[in-house]
């Protein structure tokens, strides 16, 4: 650990202007002659200065006039009037907080480095019968793979041959290994076990979960938060402005007669204790902490404003199928409207074959799938393909027009409905030839999880696509009380965007809802590619209990950014105020200036511990 901090060249340089100013204090105590600790000053100057000071000058070339190089000026002016000590005190410790800035920026580094490590760099892919090695980062939707006993898994996909047990462990947090046969789900980054595996993956490489994950911990380290936007935004005036006080104060009490040094010293120590360092670090510090905290957790949160807006949630809104329950729905009945039940199996089967939805893997096992043209997706009302020169249609029973169900086909839908079953009515050529009744089981910390929420102040509710008594019977399971069935994504979205509402989803019908949402969370491992980038979390473990500690931890990290900006403007008052009215030393000035600033810095990396999660 000590090597990898030591790695980072603002550390490396806070650590030799450190030397070089314990070396010179302990010269002029010791009485050494004046040029030794005068040159020994001079080196912690060069050493912890320089950088800021070069950032500075290449600023003022936009034009923006930074903080940096207004401290570097004022420790400049310090040293022309005598005072080395005062200066060389005020480089030291503005470089400090530099390196802790760097330290919590390479923590997030690390974690995204950790995560693109985790794909292998090459994958054997199967093409014309013949198995080759490809780049991993080649890879495309569509291509099939082999994975040997303790490799890697290049991809996400889905196994087409092979049994064996997989560790998601890296990926989802799951500590024992999971068993995959054909049909099964498999994820990049993942350790293949004693078997051998073929997949067919489902995304491309960029599209893969630890791809996606990746791209969101480098978006976090890079966003900001609203409020840190709005400091940043009054940053420039306040430094210019000053910067024109600090002439004022000098200008003035000089053209009235007052001596220049005594004049000099109160007017650069207006200088630095009137800049705004610790007001400009008070909020990020908390924020990227909660980040990389809720990281190493299995949240990956997209942005820093996410947080706040997690910490302002008020209702919390659910998706059912594959978010409240577990997203491996079976067929419980089968109703046959018209033909025989084998080819409404293999219907079924065949037109849900390239579906990504989560009720698509229960209905592909109905039967054995052929080949279909012309695929079609409805989010939020089902699928079709052309089977046989014929449309087949599977979706949701309650179809208007034409395609409404009437008589026996109506009474038996609503049979399945009114036992608690999510109906999909399927027609062929534009006839209804059949039903299909599917359950789902409610998530073990689904119930949990609503509780914490509810205990935490956000309201629950279930928004969903499916039919009334489906949605009954797990809102109640679950504990929640206003429930929305029969919604269609437009619906959902019209749901979610009021009441700063955090919705949690993971399918292609949940996207306009999630994006649309004040905060939303995608489920990670069996979310769909557009879920993942619509949402402003990724809940890679699938766990929902993670949603009220992300919530608390939301909120601690913003008391804690709100804290930092109290205290840090009332030190920076106080000491205005005192330099103004009274006689304020500038070493008293530099060291309570500073040592704010890095205070409010590791203010907020306390959040770091997961004593906070």
């Amino acid at each position: 650990m000590f090597a990898r901090i030591w790695s980072l060249a603002d550390v490396r340089w806070a650590a030799l202007a450190l030397g070089f100013f314990a070396a010179a204090g302990t010269a002029q105590l010791s009485g050494a002659p004046t040029w030794t600790h005068t040159a020994l000053y001079a080196l912690t100057y060069a050493a912890g200065g320089w950088a800021p000071a070069w950032e500075g000058l290449l600023a003022l070339r936009k034009p923006r006039f930074e903080v940096d190089l207004l401290m570097v000026a004022a420790a400049v002016a310090a040293a022309a009037i005598g005072q080395w000590l005062d200066g060389a005190l005020l480089i030291v410790i503005f470089a400090t907080s530099g390196a802790l800035e760097s330290v919590l920026t390479e923590r997030t580094e690390r974690s995204l480095k950790a995560l693109l490590d985790l794909t292998p760099e090459k994958a054997s892919v199967i093409e014309d019968g013949e198995e080759t090695a490809k780049p991993a980062k080649d890879l495309r939707a569509g291509d099939v793979i082999t994975v040997r006993p303790g490799e890697r898994i290049a991809g996400d996909g889905t196994v087409t041959a092979g049994q064996s047990e997989v560790d998601e462990s890296t990926v989802t947090g799951e500590s024992l290994p999971r068993p995959k046969s054909p049909g099964d789900p498999v994820l990049s980054g993942t350790v293949n076990g004693t078997g051998a595996l073929t997949a067919r993956l489902t995304r491309d490489a960029e599209d893969s979960i630890v791809a996606r994950i990746a791209r969101q911990v480098e978006e976090a380290a890079a966003s900001k938060s609203r409020t840190q936007l709005t400091i940043e935004r009054l940053e420039q005036p306040y430094s210019l402005g000053v910067v024109a006080a600090t002439l004022l104060l000098l200008a003035l009490p000089l053209w009235l007669g007052a001596a220049f040094e005594p004049t000099l010293l109160r007017a650069m120590t207006f200088m630095i204790v009137a800049s705004p360092c610790a007001l400009v670090l008070a909020t990020m510090p908390p924020l990227l902490s909660a980040i990389a905290l809720a990281g190493r957790k299995g949240v990956l949160v997209k942005n820093a404003l996410t947080i706040e807006r997690l910490a302002g949630a008020e209702r919390a809104a659910f998706d059912k199928t594959g978010t409240l329950t577990d997203g491996r729905p079976s067929a419980a009945e089968v109703v046959v409207l018209a033909g025989s039940e084998a080819e409404l199996r293999e219907a079924v089967a065949s037109a849900e074959g390239p579906s990504e939805h989560p009720l698509a893997r229960a209905l592909r096992e109905l039967g054995t799938p052929r080949p279909v043209t012309d695929f079609r997706a409805e989010p939020g009302r089902g699928v079709s393909a052309v089977l046989d020169g014929e449309r087949v249609a599977v979706g949701r029973p309650d179809a208007e027009g034409e395609d409404s169900l009437t008589g026996e086909a109506a009474e038996a839908a609503e049979r399945l409905e009114s036992e608690g079953l999510t109906v999909v009515a399927v027609r062929r050529g534009g006839k209804a030839i059949g039903l299909v009744g599917l359950t789902d089981s409610l998530r073990p910390d689904a119930a949990e999880a609503v509780a914490l929420l509810r205990a935490s102040g956000l309201e629950p509710a279930l928004v969903s696509g499916d039919g009334d008594a489906a949605c009954r019977r797990a809102a109640e399971e679950a504990g929640i009380a206003d429930r929305r069935s029969r919604r269609l994504p437009g619906q959902k979205a019209d749901d979610v965007a009021t009441g700063n509402c955090l919705y949690v989803g993971d399918g292609v019908n949940d996207a306009p809802a999630l994006a649309g949402a004040h905060v939303s969370a995608a489920m990670g491992s069996r979310g769909t590619a557009l879920a993942l980038e619509s949402a402003d979390m990724v809940l890679v473990r699938d766990r929902l209990t993670a949603l009220p500690r992300m919530v608390r931890l939301a909120r601690k990290a913003e008391r804690t950014a709100k804290a930092n900006l109290v205290f840090a403007g009332t030190v920076i008052a106080g000491l205005v105020a005192w330099d103004l009215v009274g006689t304020l030393p500038l070493v008293v000035g530099v060291a309570g200036h500073e040592l704010s600033t890095v205070v409010v810095c590791l203010n907020g990396l306390r959040l770091l511990r997961s004593k906070h999660w």
